[in-house]
């Protein structure tokens, strides 16, 4: 008979799910940003910007306040 270990459910911190997240709704933001203006509303493409500075804010916030916590 073989042992096999059960997998291990991988663990991911709250600071590190954090970063991931603003990382990639920063990109979305500003990829919908430039997909707007290519398409002619200005508007839209504005509240793209808007929209990523305000996660890349929020992300700073969010790192200073959990500045002694590991990302493990």
């Amino acid at each position: 008979m073989i042992f096999r270990p059960e997998p291990q459910a991988t663990k991911m911190s709250l600071k590190a799910f954090h970063l991931i997240f603003v990382t990639l709704l920063t990109a979305l933001s500003f990829g919908c940003a430039a997909w707007a203006f290519s398409a002619g509303k200005n508007f839209w493409g504005a509240m793209g910007i808007v929209a990523g500075i305000f996660v890349i804010v929020y992300g700073v916030y969010f790192l200073k306040k959990l500045k002694r916590i590991s990302y493990l």
